[in-house]
């Protein structure tokens, strides 16, 4: 997650949390029967649901969706001209040392397809069908979110009827009402409060990073095919400018308008520093 974000996060999250704090009955808010009762009630509705490994590989999917940063766009454009310059100073056998060398799973991949040999038919369909199978997993996993987002504030009326039952059972009884309004009241607020501020904010990041990831793994399919190609470095980093934003593309135009002496400087490098 981006510091600017995780700061934000936590200062209102402070605010939120403080704010049941500001009244003179704050440990009213904090009712642990109730919490139970949402928690349990999601968790056994969610494992009725799915299985217990999907549960924990979407678990662990949302998590990394905050835990890792994808590269930039203007990134993958400035890998891809590299290597494009690499094979035409030194022909596709220079992709080799990048291949090992990248850390970006889909473009080692590619790069991997590219040296075997494939026709580029069938590379595309091979990469169409990768991109095509990630899409229909993340679709899944951010589903699955979702399904334990409207199950949550349902529970938390569940909680609230309970604890209404109690106080019905306990009329003519002020300390068995007393203690059954917390529960009544404290379920409502845990299943919406776990729904709107984590569950949903979860599958909405899961979904964005999906998108994000998409659109990376197009540009590296288009990157790679024109590398094949052999196209000249500045037509394809022309090309693939067309993947980002006005905006994007105008934050990136000093380091492009210098590229055609990046490409002489890198093809000097790879020629062995001949001019």
């Amino acid at each position: 997650m981006i510091k600017s974000n995780l700061t934000a996060v936590v200062l209102f999250a402070m605010i939120f949390v403080g704010s049941f704090a500001l009244g003179d009955n704050a440990r009213l808010f904090f009712n642990l029967l109730g919490l139970v009762i949402v928690l349990s009630g999601l968790l056994g509705a969610m494992f009725l649901s799915y299985p217990a490994k999907n549960i924990g590989i979407a678990c662990g999917v949302a998590w990394n969706a905050y835990r890792i940063e994808l590269p930039s766009h203007n990134r993958i454009i400035e890998m891809l001209m590299e290597l494009s310059v690499r094979s035409r100073s030194k022909g596709m056998i220079a992709l080799e040392d990048a291949e090992e060398t990248t850390t970006i799973s889909y473009l080692k991949r590619t790069l991997s397809l590219l040296m075997d040999s494939y026709r580029m038919e069938e590379m595309r369909d091979i990469l169409q069908t990768e991109m095509y199978y990630f899409k229909q997993r993340r679709i899944q996993h951010e589903r699955l979110i979702r399904h334990a987002a409207r199950l949550a504030p349902a529970f938390g009326v569940a909680g609230s009827v309970i604890g209404l039952i109690a106080m019905l059972s306990g009329i003519g009884d002020p300390d068995v009402i007393i203690k059954s309004i917390p529960v009544a009241l404290t379920s409502t607020l845990y299943g919406i409060v776990l729904s709107n501020f984590f569950l949903i904010p979860m599958a909405e990041n899961l979904h964005s990073k999906t998108q994000n990831e998409l659109l990376i793994q197009k540009l590296i399919t288009d990157g790679v095919v024109a590398i094949h190609y052999e196209q000249n470095p500045y037509r394809l980093v022309r090309k693939l400018e067309s993947f980002l934003t006005p905006a994007a593309r105008h934050e990136s135009q000093y380091s492009f308008a210098e590229i055609r002496d990046k490409i002489h400087d890198m093809q000097n490098e790879a020629s062995g520093g001949v001019a």
